[in-house]
């Protein structure tokens, strides 16, 4: 079982930068695949980047979005650059034990999310 808490959430203009930070409970944190998605008011949450042993990028973020971890604060980061208005959603950090997936079903634990919303 671990707790997970987003931070770094805010308004930002187009082609701006913003960093979010995923702070996780527990000591076995260096044992999770850790990833992040975002998600719209009615529509699916959607995944955007995976950590466990190698990252993994969704197609609408790649070249533009940084995943990393620090094994040694328990806190995942998702750096995101050249914000674009589809980047506004609320972002949610997730973790398993189970292998790396870039699935909502592959995690079964979540974060409360924080929101990202990017003007023109």
């Amino acid at each position: 079982q671990v707790q997970l808490a987003e931070s770094g959430g805010g308004l930002v203009q187009a082609g701006g930068s913003l960093r979010l930070s995923c702070a996780a409970s527990g000591r076995t944190f260096s044992r999770y695949v850790i990833g992040w998605f975002r998600q719209a008011s009615g529509k699916e949450r959607e995944f955007v980047a995976a950590s466990g042993g190698s990252t993994y990028y969704a197609d609408s973020v790649k070249g533009r979005f940084t995943i990393s971890r620090d094994n040694a604060k328990n806190t995942v980061y998702l750096q995101m650059n050249s914000l674009e208005p589809e980047d506004t959603d609320v972002y949610y950090c997730a973790a398993d034990l189970r292998g790396f997936s870039t699935k909502v079903t592959g995690y079964n634990y979540w974060g409360q999310g924080t929101q990202v919303t990017v003007s023109s």
